[in-house]
C-alpha cells in the first residue's frame, strides 16, 4: 500500500487531486463525507474500515423527508450492498491465501499428523 498526505480538504477535493487516488481516509467526518457527497450524491458508499465485522453503507443518509413516499433512488444502497459483499470475498480470500500459506522448509503444515517427531 502506497499512502500520501495529509492534505487540506478544501483544495484536495476542490481542484480535483482526489481523482489521483483508488480511496481518501478523511481523519474527520466533515473532511471526507462532506465533499463526498457532494462529488457522488446517490452512488457513493460509506464504508467503516478497522472493524471485525464488514459495515458499508449509502452515502444519502436515512432519507426521512422521503419515507414512504416511493421516491426514493436505491441506487447508492445497491453500491453499499456489491461493496460489502465484495469486502467478505476479499477477506475470505485473504484468510484463505494466509491459512494455506507454506510453512518454514516449505513443507505445508495441516495436521499435527505432518509433524514428524524430531519437531520438523
Amino acid at each position: 500500500m502506497i499512502c500520501f498526505g495529509p492534505y487540506a480538504a478544501d483544495g484536495f477535493f476542490g481542484n480535483g487531486t482526489y481523482k489521483q487516488f483508488d480511496a481518501v481516509l478523511g481523519m474527520y467526518h466533515d473532511q471526507g463525507l462532506i465533499p463526498f457527497k457532494t462529488i457522488a450524491f446517490g452512488t457513493g458508499v460509506n464504508f467503516t474500515a478497522g472493524l471485525k465485522f464488514v459495515r458499508t453503507s449509502p452515502d444519502h443518509g436515512t432519507g426521512y423527508d422521503i419515507a414512504g413516499k416511493n421516491v426514493a433512488d436505491p441506487s447508492s444502497f445497491t453500491e453499499a450492498l456489491f461493496a460489502a459483499v465484495h469486502i467478505v470475498k476479499s477477506r475470505r480470500e485473504q484468510q484463505a491465501l494466509f491459512d494455506n500459506r507454506l510453512r518454514p522448509g516449505g513443507r505445508l503444515i495441516e495436521t499435527a499428523a505432518d509433524i514428524k517427531d524430531d519437531g520438523h
